[in-house]
């Protein structure tokens, strides 16, 4: 009988193996992620998102209670949008933000949405959080955009951040504008309070870049649109991590001086990528610089092939799968790249590969201990009979 319930804790360990081996080792870029075909056809239901724990991780924060009044001045604020195709990475997101902020009751969450019902989905699954949901209509940008290298580029909604100012309350007077495809790591309060002195955004600034690829040869052969970068040093900032002041940003009309560089590139084609050159035409070189470890960017590989990439030097903040392969597509396909892991303990679709086999392991382990139980006068009988 004991070699039985051996037997049994050897089979439960080699299915835990099987199960998590591919994410223990080191894939070749994920080519199926191109593509970008992968369909949802779940992640709109609410039952397939497990229920966040609710995080209380220091004392002495103000106790704001209840979907407080977006008007509180105590509240840090944070935008992040929310589709079906990258639903499951802004919910891991905002789990990711809860779960290392020092006062997650002071979060206030902006979804901005081009579907209608994901308000439900965004409640169940965080049933303390303070969020509100603001419909952003593609008709809006729709004809503004252009033909970029990767069609998820293309969307719409991916241009909701020019849009804030427009979009949320007069009162809210500063925003961390978050991508979807990222986990923070650390307090996010600490990006809050970053100074943003007279400029009008902030974000991790990398001047090492090359930053003449990011516009075609149309832009730079053009001397009047060349010279909107004189007497500025200007250095590529990637807009899926950004602290905005709001205020500045309706005083100034950026949102105007936005859509007139989107107008320029229907009709002269100056650049290749969706809706970052825009914003480097606008504030590139009157940008507050963030330490670099609030954006380890690039995680995603490049725009074609989403390869593995590594992180930069430095400490880390906050992960960033921007590029064209996604973690939890990778994670699925079984085809992850070794950091793809440091995204999964966020995740909260359905149940993980590890959770799957503990369950399967514990219910065998019992079922060897039930047979040993009901079969302890005819053991050899029932070894034979297997």
């Amino acid at each position: 009988m004991q070699w039985i319930i051996r037997f049994s804790a050897f089979v439960s360990a080699t299915m835990v193996m099987i199960v998590l081996a591919p994410s223990l080792q080191s894939f070749h870029p994920a080519e199926a992620i191109r593509s970008h075909s992968h369909t949802y056809t779940h992640t709109h239901r609410s039952s397939s998102y497990r229920t966040a724990a609710t995080f209380h991780n220091a004392a002495g924060c103000n106790q704001i209670t209840g979907n407080a009044d977006v008007c509180n001045p105590s509240l840090v604020h944070v935008a992040i949008t929310l589709d079906f195709e990258y639903l499951r990475g802004s919910i891991a997101a905002v789990h990711s933000i809860l779960q290392h902020s020092s006062c997650p009751e002071t979060i206030f969450f902006h979804f901005l949405v081009s579907e209608t019902n994901l308000e439900t989905l965004v409640r169940t699954t965080f049933p303390k959080l303070k969020f509100k949901v603001y419909y952003f209509d593609p008709e809006r940008v729709r004809t503004l955009i252009s033909t970029s290298v990767r069609h998820a580029l293309e969307q719409p909604l991916n241009y909701a951040r020019n849009y804030l100012a427009d979009v949320l309350e007069p009162c809210v007077r500063r925003v961390i504008y978050l991508d979807s495809d990222l986990v923070v790591v650390d307090d996010v309060e600490k990006l809050w309070n970053t100074k943003l002195s007279e400029k009008t955004i902030g974000a991790p600034e990398y001047c090492h870049a090359n930053f003449t690829k990011y516009f075609t040869a149309n832009f730079w052969s053009n001397r009047q649109h060349a010279g909107i970068f004189n007497n500025r040093k200007p250095c590529y900032f990637n807009t899926g991590v950004m602290v905005i002041d709001v205020e500045k940003w309706r005083r100034f009309g950026y949102t105007k001086r936005i859509e007139k560089w989107m107008e320029v590139q229907k009709t002269e084609r100056i650049y290749e990528l969706g809706s970052l050159p825009p914003f480097l035409l606008v504030f590139a070189g009157h940008v507050a610089p963030i330490d670099h470890a609030w954006n380890q960017h690039g995680l995603g590989g490049d725009n074609v092939k989403g390869s593995c990439r590594d992180l930069h030097p430095g400490p880390v903040s906050l992960l960033h799968w921007s590029g064209s392969g996604k973690p939890w597509l990778r994670l699925d396909l079984r085809q992850p790249c070794p950091l793809d892991a440091l995204w999964a303990p966020y995740d909260l679709y359905g149940y993980s590969r590890f959770m799957l086999s503990l369950e399967f392991c514990i219910l065998f382990h019992y079922f060897c201990i039930l047979i040993i139980k009901v079969k302890r006068d005819s053991i050899s009988l029932f070894l034979v009979d297997f």
